[in-house]
């Protein structure tokens, strides 16, 4: 069985007193891309410890392909339209291949 996956990992810095409402809008984000895409395999989101504005995304899809689909969602737009006056900054999304598990 191939367990390979194509992870993307995405962080933002959210401006002072955003952070409820920056995760509510990727909340709703990871929720409907696990439920309504079959290649969405997880979606968490991720607040670091010790730091009160940065939030990550860490997400792991089939293929390639199957995040070119996430990009053309209707949750994704939702997303893309509300979080900009939300943060500082939207960091280099980062790609990869997830081995194992």
């Amino acid at each position: 069985m191939n367990r390979q996956a194509f992870v993307v990992i995405a962080e933002f810095q959210v401006k002072p007193g955003k952070m409820p409402a920056f995760l509510d809008v990727a909340r709703d984000d990871a929720k409907h891309s696990v439920a309504d895409e079959p290649g969405c395999r997880q979606f968490d989101v991720i607040c670091a410890e010790g730091s009160d504005d940065t939030v990550v995304f860490y997400e792991v899809y089939d293929s390639r392909a199957d995040f070119d689909l996430h990009l053309e969602t209707s949750h994704l737009a939702r997303f893309r339209d509300a979080f900009p006056p939300l943060i500082v900054e939207e960091r280099p999304v980062r790609f990869s291949t997830r081995h194992y598990p």
